[in-house]
């Protein structure tokens, strides 16, 4: 779970104003603006095509902004990158090694370029890639090669970690056993920037979030402090004991204040409301005489949030009518 950041430093350790990047008429970041704190994962939140990437490259030194400033641990990325790079991890979305370099020689070659390594052995076994050691990268599997750059990013015991698309390609298990290996490297000490499009990674990783939309900062808060900034309630799932024609269901839950949308996809009942919405709807069904069951009842989601907070953002731009602007995919 995100851990507390109230005995957290005030001065962060990334700072990013006004960061702004275009290719030709294209633009990718919007004068995007945003702290990470020590010892915090930190995400970035966003649709592919969202301007993450390029985000994170600004962070790390891979691409020098159109305008803005971006500082790492006091740093200058274009300035100081040789300086940043012994205290800096970063795994990239896509990266490639040559087809006949074995894993564990990969670990021993970058271990070679910082003054004090973690133990790759040590890191490959938490990683799962224990047996793999002796395969070349070209027989490496695609979640095997993902393992294998997340150690990359993290064998110089860096301040900062930089992760982009930590999971893509992981089975539902390796992605969880990478979830409790990256908490347990915050609970380290080590600071995490967390570039991602799964919300449920987001949800159980980030301490605070900034979500990202066609290159613009939506919001920033923890991802309850997103729910409760949207407003998006609860959701009650449910059947009916007994057949209830559409219309008649429709027309009893209409008359639930707070009752805000509802979904009937043949037997299952969704909806969706304000804070006290499982309560008002089962009242209200029961005292027309509908029982439900099967009753499922979830907070609001991070998902839902995104949806109603950049939906909210389009609306209250300049020019909100017209076309949207093209953004960079994701590269």
């Amino acid at each position: 779970m995100p851990s507390s950041t109230q005995d957290r430093p005030a001065d962060p350790v990334v700072s990013v104003d006004g960061l702004h990047k275009r290719y030709g008429s294209t633009i990718a970041v919007d004068d995007v603006g945003l702290d990470v704190h020590r010892g915090e994962i930190f995400g970035i939140l966003g649709p592919n095509g969202a301007g993450k990437t390029t985000t994170v490259e600004c962070l790390t030194g891979l691409r020098a902004p159109d305008r803005g400033t971006v500082r790492v641990l006091g740093l200058d990325p274009q300035r100081d990158g040789l300086a940043l790079r012994q205290r800096v991890g970063c795994q990239l979305q896509e990266s490639e090694l040559p087809g006949k370099l074995r894993a564990g020689e990969a670990l021993d070659l970058y271990s070679s370029f910082y003054e004090h390594p973690a133990d790759g052995r040590a890191l490959a076994a938490r990683l799962g890639l224990t047996s793999s050691l002796d395969t070349p990268y070209a027989k490496l599997s695609g979640g095997q090669k993902q393992r294998l750059s997340i150690a990359l990013a993290l064998i110089g015991n860096p301040e900062i970690a930089v992760l982009d698309e930590l999971t893509t390609g992981l089975d539902p298990q390796a992605r969880r056993d990478t979830w409790e290996l990256i908490e347990g490297v915050r609970d380290q000490g080590v600071t995490i920037v967390l570039v991602t499009h799964f919300m449920d990674e987001a949800e159980r990783l980030c301490d605070r979030l900034a979500l990202i939309d066609h290159g613009r900062v939506v919001a920033t808060d923890t991802p309850q402090g997103l729910v409760r900034r949207a407003g998006v309630g609860q959701v009650l799932r449910f059947r009916t004991a007994d057949p209830v024609p559409d219309e008649r269901l429709r027309a009893v839950l209409a008359q639930v204040p707070s009752v805000e949308q509802v979904d009937v996809t043949g037997d299952d009942v969704v909806v969706r409301g304000g804070h006290d919405v499982v309560v008002a709807t089962l009242l209200g069904l029961t005292g027309q005489g509908i029982t439900p069951v099967a009753v499922a009842a979830e907070r609001g989601r991070l998902e839902d949030a995104f949806v109603e907070l950049t939906r909210r953002d389009r609306q209250h731009r300049p020019g909100a009518d017209a076309e949207p602007t093209t953004v960079l995919e994701e590269v």
